[in-house]
């Protein structure tokens, strides 16, 4: 089985969360934004052992000490897809603007597309390709427990930004609508920031891409 923990960091308070499976002890971090101590702590924690870093998106909070992580580690970078790479170029830009002193610049070892897989131990993650917030954001889906990890795409009660440089919100709709909606109301989602929900209770009651929202 996959197992998770959420470990909130950054001042944006970013659900970077911490997937293993309980039968081989193999891990990930998903969007290790920032306080590598909190990560660390939930690795020895649970006593396993990270073997890669995957990431949805490329924003500074999600993405901050990737290489920090991957370099204490020794581990590979899995995600996002292409499209973000200029997210990337422009991290010691915006470890100025944001106060992020640990952020730097990484190159990922695999880039991410829809209908590719990621492995943790002998758990498999379905990639989808979600963009809008970002022109390259990804969502990670494990269908052998309905959860999926889907950074700043949607959110409990509301949907991510769409006014950061190449955020498109008919973009955002459509990939919530055709990418994630269709994998069933009854699928728990760990959002970017904020408490978990599901599919089922957004197209109830979302306001923003519920299904009675303009």
């Amino acid at each position: 089985m996959l197992q998770y923990q959420i470990i909130p960091v950054t001042p944006f308070q970013q659900n970077c969360t911490l997937f293993w499976c309980d039968q081989t002890k193999e891990a990930a971090v998903v969007d290790p934004g920032g306080d590598i101590e909190l990560i660390v702590q939930a690795i020895e924690h649970h006593g396993v052992k990270l073997t890669k870093v995957l990431l949805t998106h490329a924003h500074i909070d999600h993405a901050g000490a990737t290489k920090a992580v991957a370099e204490k580690f020794e581990v590979p970078i899995e995600g996002p897809h292409k499209e973000d790479k200029f997210w990337i170029d422009l991290i010691p830009e915006q470890k100025t603007r944001f106060g992020f002193a640990h952020a730097e610049f990484f190159e990922p070892t695999r880039w991410l597309a829809q209908g590719d897989t990621v492995t943790v131990g002998k758990e498999t993650l379905d990639v989808y390709f979600c963009p809008g917030h970002t022109p390259g954001h990804v969502v990670f889906y494990h269908k052998g427990s309905e959860l999926a990890q889907v950074g700043d795409v949607l959110f409990k009660g509301s949907i991510g930004r769409t006014d950061f440089p190449r955020g498109d919100h008919a973009t955002l709709i459509r990939s919530i609508r055709e990418n994630l909606f269709p994998l069933g109301d009854q699928v728990r989602f760990i959002p970017g920031h904020g408490p978990m929900s599901t599919f089922g209770e957004e197209r109830r009651s979302n306001p923003f891409v519920g299904d009675h929202a303009r």
